[in-house]
């Protein structure tokens, strides 16, 4: 199945089975693990040439005080966002909510933030997801992972995830500590299939002007992104508001299939009970991705650190 986007961490994913599925599966065919890797090896000998971003691990201090200026992701900070997407040739309304907590968890050797994301299709979960990331000495912020869950009306269906330094992938940049224009893409992080995360960002405009239900901003700066999977005429454009993060997001060209459009209606600062619920939900989440086990559990953010 094809899963919405959520809009930091990730554009669209196809999804197949569970991730136990997905191991009871690798068992019964008797595929032994030089056998999955050999497989893997002649997929990636296949794909189209891909450039990285240099991650240094040592590059990172205080990685988890996020206050890049186009990208701040303070605890306790709660954004919706209202809009539509395109679905058999209808606009189906579209809620997401995204939440960054009070949670830090160590992802290829750098202590990370935790951002919950919860995406609604119709009113109806569609599904939710905690995406990480952290901050380096220049004020890049990094994207190193995350872990997505899908819902039929409710009905958990799946999950999968991804993590810098574990089979194949890398982390990547989100954004820049000062984008300009006229510069090369960059990659967003990357992830082998059946993931299949292979998003890159470009900076399109600066100084743009903008209104959303929630205000009116300028000195907008728009960054532009691709895929491999959706194509070079398929780009979701992303419009982000100094201090405050992405306030819209639309898109761009004929290959675009979903067309997603999302506005900011609304930022929330959380009061510690309300916060305390957020972390209780990411917990859970936390819980069910047992397929990252080798990297530590999730921890609660220091009070040095916190809202």
């Amino acid at each position: 199945m094809k899963l919405g986007r959520s809009r930091l961490g990730h554009r669209q994913v196809a999804f197949g089975l569970p991730p136990l599925t997905i191991l009871v599966a690798f068992t019964c065919l008797g595929l032994s693990g030089s056998a999955i890797m050999a497989q893997r090896n002649n997929q990636q000998s296949t794909a189209p040439a891909r450039t990285f971003e240099n991650f240094d691990r040592n590059n990172f201090e205080r990685s988890t005080n996020i206050d890049n200026k186009w990208m701040p992701l303070k605890p306790g900070t709660q954004y919706v966002y209202e809009g539509s997407t395109q679905e058999d040739k209808k606009r189906v309304p579209h809620r997401v909510v995204m939440t960054v907590a009070d949670l830090t968890k160590v992802i290829d050797g750098v202590r990370t933030v935790v951002v919950w994301e919860r995406d609604y299709k119709a009113g109806k979960l569609l599904e939710s997801e905690l995406v990480f990331f952290a901050q380096d000495k220049e004020g890049n912020v990094w994207h190193l992972g995350q872990y997505v869950e899908t819902y039929d009306d409710v009905e958990f269906v799946g999950g999968k995830v991804w993590l810098s330094g574990m089979e194949g992938a890398r982390a990547g940049i989100m954004m820049k500590a000062d984008p300009r224009p006229g510069t090369p893409n960059y990659s967003q992080g990357y992830a082998p299939p059946p993931f299949n995360w292979t998003d890159r960002g470009k900076v399109d405009k600066v100084g743009e002007k903008t209104c959303v239900p929630e205000g009116c901003y300028e000195n907008v700066l728009v960054i532009a992104e691709s895929s491999e999977a959706e194509g070079p005429d398929a780009e979701q454009i992303k419009h982000y508001a100094p201090g405050v993060g992405y306030i819209r997001v639309g898109w761009r060209g004929k290959g675009e299939k979903l067309r997603e459009t999302l506005e900011l209606v609304e930022v929330v600062k959380l009061d510690q009970e309300a916060l305390a619920k957020v972390r209780a939900e990411a917990l859970e989440l936390e819980k069910r991705a047992s397929v990252y086990g080798r990297a530590p559990p999730a921890e609660i953010m220091p009070a040095t650190e916190g809202p």
